[in-house]
C-alpha cells in the first residue's frame, strides 16, 4: 500500500468540539501530520465522552502548550516553522489574542496557511455560534419538519460537519497555491452556500421556501417519505423513466410527465400513499431497486451500521466509522486517539 496523499504535510489544530477537530481528522485520515495543541487540562471535548474523544481525533499527535505563556507562545513558533498549515477553530476575540492568525505566525513561517473557523467570520464579532443556532439563523430550521408543525433540526451536527469539511478543503487549497495566508471559513456562510437552488429561488424568482408534509421535494413529485404497512419508505422519482418504472410495479396509471405530477401533486401522492400502504418498506424496497429506483427502507442508526461492516474501523479500543475517501493503493491505519501530550517532546521538535 502507498503512503497517504497528505504524508509529508503538518498540520496543526488548535480545535474545540468538532468542527475543528473533524476537519484535521479527514486530513490525518489521509496521511497527514496532525498536530492537535491542547490547553492545560486538554481540549473541552475530552470532558465529554471517551468515544466522543476518540470519533473525533483518531490519528493524530498531541502537545499540551499554554499559549497564554510566553514559553506557549514560543513553543508555538517552533511548530509553526516546521509545519504547513494551523487550522483554529475559537472565538475571533481569543483567535486574535492568542496570535493564532497569519499576521502573528508569518514571521515564523511565510508560507504557513492559517485557517480560522468561526461563526461569523473573523471580523464577524464574538456572538456565540453553535450549531444549532446557525441552523436557526441561516433559514434552515424554518424550512425543516411538518408545515403544521414547529421549526425542526436535524438529529446531527450538520452545520459543524459541514464547515469542517469547508475548512479542510480550504487550508488544502491554499497549500496547493504556494502561498501562504489567511483562510476565514464562517459556519453562516457554508450554511448559506448550502442553501444553493433554493437561496438562487428566491434571490432570482422571489421563490420562498415552502415546507411539505414528510419532506417532499418541492418540485419532483414523488419524493418523500411514505408510511408503508411496516415502516417508512424514502421515495425519489426525479424524472419520466424512473415514474414509468415505479408506475408499472405498482399498478398506477396516468401522470406520465414530471410536470403533470408536480401540477396534480396531491392527486399523485394519494394514489402513491395507498398503493405503498400495501406492502411493508423493506419489501417495497426489495421490488424496487432491482428496477434501478431510488428507494430505502428507514433505518435507526443502529440499523444502519450493522447493515454497512465495511464502513466500520477500529482505531485503539474504539470502534469508529472509517473515512470515506476512499483511495486506490492506499488505506488508513487509524491509530488512536492520543492521550493529553502524548506527543510533547517529539511533536515541538522536528529532527
Amino acid at each position: 500500500m502507498s503512503a497517504g496523499p497528505l504524508a509529508g504535510i503538518r498540520i496543526l489544530e488548535v480545535g474545540v468540539m468538532l468542527a475543528g477537530p473533524y476537519a484535521t481528522m479527514m486530513l490525518a485520515d489521509l496521511g497527514a501530520e496532525v498536530i492537535k495543541i491542547e490547553p492545560p487540562g486538554g481540549e473541552i471535548s475530552r470532558q465529554v465522552s471517551d468515544s466522543y474523544f476518540a470519533s473525533l481525533n483518531r490519528n493524530k499527535q498531541s502537545v499540551l502548550l499554554d499559549l497564554r505563556s510566553a514559553e506557549g507562545r514560543q513553543q508555538l513558533g517552533d511548530l509553526v516553522a516546521n509545519s504547513h498549515a494551523l487550522l483554529v477553530n475559537m472565538k475571533p476575540s481569543a483567535i486574535k489574542r492568542l496570535g493564532l492568525t497569519y499576521e502573528s505566525l508569518k514571521e515564523f513561517n511565510e508560507a504557513i496557511v492559517c485557517v480560522a473557523l468561526t461563526g461569523f467570520g473573523l471580523d464577524g464579532g464574538d456572538d456565540p455560534a453553535f450549531d444549532y443556532v446557525i441552523q436557526a439563523a441561516t433559514g434552515v430550521a424554518a424550512m425543516t419538519g411538518d408545515p403544521e408543525g414547529p421549526p425542526t433540526l436535524p438529529g446531527y451536527s450538520s452545520v459543524d460537519n459541514s464547515t469542517g469539511l469547508t475548512a479542510a478543503l480550504g487550508l488544502l487549497a491554499q497549500i496547493v497555491s504556494g502561498r501562504g495566508g489567511q483562510v476565514d471559513v464562517s459556519m453562516q456562510d457554508v450554511m448559506l452556500s448550502q442553501l444553493n437552488y433554493r437561496a438562487a429561488a428566491f434571490l432570482n424568482d422571489g421563490v420562498e421556501p415552502k415546507r411539505y408534509p414528510h419532506g417532499a421535494h418541492s418540485f419532483y413529485v414523488p419524493a418523500q417519505l411514505f408510511l408503508t404497512a411496516d415502516g417508512y419508505l424514502a421515495l425519489f422519482i426525479t424524472h419520466d423513466a424512473f415514474w414509468s418504472a415505479f408506475a408499472a410495479e405498482a399498478g398506477i396509471e396516468g401522470f406520465a410527465t414530471l410536470a403533470e405530477r408536480a401540477a396534480r401533486r396531491d392527486e399523485v401522492l394519494e394514489l402513491v400513499s395507498a398503493v405503498l400502504a400495501t406492502d411493508t418498506a423493506v419489501n417495497w424496497q426489495e421490488r424496487l431497486r432491482p428496477l434501478g429506483l431510488p428507494v430505502a427502507a428507514v433505518r435507526t442508526l443502529p440499523e444502519a451500521l450493522r447493515a454497512t461492516p465495511e464502513a466500520l474501523v477500529t482505531a485503539g479500543a474504539f470502534r469508529l466509522v472509517g473515512s470515506p475517501i476512499k483511495i486506490a493503493g492506499y488505506e488508513p491505519e487509524y491509530r488512536p486517539a492520543p492521550a493529553l501530550d502524548e506527543h510533547a517532546g517529539a511533536s515541538v521538535h522536528w529532527s
